[in-house]
């Protein structure tokens, strides 16, 4: 008769919770888990990535794009310790995830014997459940509490296993007396949390009695798209959205201002600081500058986890709850407004910013402009296409020119707005979904961070395009550094890399665009190419990514770094006032 080992027991739990996808990469720390998943790959699948860093990515992925539980492990020392930053992706985007790792033999543990890093020490702030398995028997209860737990909680859960417990016999394990036998279930109860009668009437009245109401929506809100459009039109109110909260409505809807702050639009700002109401649906955007100034407005705020609630902006009525549940309860006791003026002024308003952005997408100027590759980008994305992107410059790009219709979905770090994210959440998102689009859109500094997952990508046969701005330069940090702090560009440029032979020897097809003349047809040959495609889209390293509303402090700071010795400082300066001589006329 076979033995049942502890990790036969893990991988039967994790299945019990219909987990059918781990991420991660095999190492000596969790030979036992990884045999358990050999024997059980009918069953579950197991990703193998180039860098455990990714399998925590793919992870929170995974959970952002399905709204399952994503999962990924990872070998005892470093490979516990790769994997922090995803998980930290996942923990500030509210993503469900559970990491599994190992660690050294458990009669070693704290001697200073190989990779003897004690992984649910270093967890204990990422987690909202972290524990060390000790047996066999202590294997199935963990492992439902940390299942249950990441997915109600919306966050990390962590569950480390010294390397020998995991072959360890399950029936040689002493059970403690009051630990029953299968006494914990994989029932997953969610509680159908709503607002009281009182509170949902205050909220109400506030809404009723603003003439000028703003909603801004994010990434609680992507549920309720129905109840959103409802809302907006009863209001007569204009919606912002915050970056992950980009799908809430589509971009082309008659009430969508587009985003808000840095990569946001002018439409969008302008309704945040002429609002007297404003309601927070799903949203804890973090630049508190871009809010309306406090008193200026009312506020009434939805969000799932009671903390947020005024978290950001002085709110007066809080509902937590599911934001479609609690909208439902919220509609029928608001009165339609007459006077949509304020709705009127924001579409206005949003109309010449859709104009600006075709200007500046439809650009013939060499080096190539990057709105260029995003606006033609936009119009082969599919009506049910993934977007993916990292952190930068190409971010913004992203964020302006990239419209939301229909069943699209996009996603990318949030809260922690690291890079290197964009190809593993694009490679999470075409084995989720494989008869979808998929297309990842990268800065060339992020890409290299992980480019060894372009053969995953291979491997894996994955359908997805990546598109590489490469404008050689770490270009956010470059901006931040010259209008934010008044310095000249210091360390930011990028060592040229040709992308098309790398991607290449990975045995993946791959393009060069330089001509903005050329751009929308080479996209439309590489998106025609089945497998994965690497775009290396060579622009100019000058362009800024400009808000929606330069500042008077933020024009004198640039002016200070270009005054103290910006390289190409005066190219710099021609080209910022050619935009704003652009946005005049």
């Amino acid at each position: 008769m076979a033995t049942t080992t502890a990790a036969d027991v893990l991988v039967e739990t994790l299945l019990d919770w219909d987990v059918d996808t781990i991420f991660g990469m095999p190492g000596d720390g969790i030979n036992g888990i990884v045999e358990a998943l050999r024997l059980r790959q009918d069953r579950i699948r197991f990703v193998q990535v180039r860098h455990e860093e990714s399998a925590a990515f793919m992870a929170c992925a995974h959970a952002k794009f399905t709204g399952r539980l994503g999962v990924c492990l990872a070998t005892s020392g470093p490979g516990g310790i790769h994997l922090l930053n995803g998980l930290y992706d996942a923990k500030l985007d509210g993503a469900p995830v559970l990491a599994i790792t190992g660690l050294q033999y458990h009669d070693l543990i704290a001697t200073q014997t190989q990779q003897d890093v004690e992984l649910d020490k270093l967890y204990m702030d990422v987690a909202v459940y972290n524990a060390r398995i000790m047996g066999g028997a202590h294997v199935q209860n963990l492992v439902a509490l940390a299942c249950r737990t990441a997915l109600t909680r919306r966050g990390v859960a962590h569950l480390t296993m010294p390397v020998d417990l995991q072959s360890e016999d399950v029936e040689a394990d002493t059970r403690s007396p009051r630990n029953v036998p299968d006494h914990v279930s994989d029932l997953l109860a969610l509680g159908a949390r709503l607002p009281g009668e009182r509170q949902l009437e205050r909220a109400a009245a506030i809404l009723n009695e603003g003439s000028k109401v703003c909603i801004l929506a994010g990434q609680g809100a992507l549920g309720a798209r129905t109840q959103l459009l409802e809302l907006a039109d009863r209001l007569g109110a204009p919606v912002a959205k915050a970056l992950l909260g980009k799908g809430a409505i589509p971009d082309d809807s008659e009430f969508s201002t587009g985003g808000v702050g840095l990569l946001g639009t002018k439409a969008s700002q302008e309704a945040l600081e002429n609002c007297d109401t404003l309601l927070i649906v799903g949203s804890s955007f973090p630049y508190i500058e871009f809010y309306p100034k406090p008193g200026q407005a009312r506020a009434v705020q939805i969000d799932l986890d009671p903390a947020r609630i005024g978290l950001r902006y002085p709110a007066e009525a809080g509902l937590v709850g599911d934001s479609a549940r609690v909208l439902d309860e919220l509609l029928p006791r608001l009165e339609p407004k007459k006077d949509r003026s304020f709705l009127e002024a924001a579409q206005k308003e949003m109309e010449a910013w859709r104009e600006l952005m075709q200007e500046r997408g439809t650009r013939t100027d060499v080096p190539m402009k990057p709105q260029v590759v995003t606006w033609e980008l936009d119009r082969l994305l599919t009506d049910d296409a993934i977007v993916a992107t990292d952190s930068g410059t190409i971010t913004t790009w992203v964020a302006r020119n990239v419209t939301m219709r229909a069943n699209m979905k996009f996603s990318c770090s949030g809260n922690l707005a690291t890079m290197a994210c964009g190809v593993p959440y694009a490679i999470a998102a075409a084995l989720a979904y494989p008869q979808r689009q998929v297309v990842a859109v990268v800065g060339d500094g992020g890409f290299t961070m992980l480019l060894g997952e372009l053969a995953t990508c291979v491997k894996y046969r994955t359908n997805i395009k990546i598109i590489v701005i490469r404008n050689d330069s770490l270009g956010q940090i470059k901006w931040e550094q010259m209008v934010f702090l008044g310095n000249p560009e210091y360390a930011c440029e990028l060592q040229p890399i040709d992308f098309v032979t790398v991607a290449r020897g990975f045995g993946i097809d791959a393009l060069r665009i330089e001509d903005p003349t050329h751009c929308g047809e080479q996209l439309r040959e590489a998106f025609a190419k089945p497998g994965p495609v690497v775009v290396e889209a060579v622009v100019d390293t000058h362009e800024p990514p400009m808000p929606p509303k330069a500042t008077l402090r933020q024009g004198l700071k640039l002016a200070k770094a270009l005054a103290r010795g910006t390289p190409d400082g005066g190219r710099i300066a021609r080209r910022i006032g050619a935009d704003v001589v652009r946005e005049i006329v």
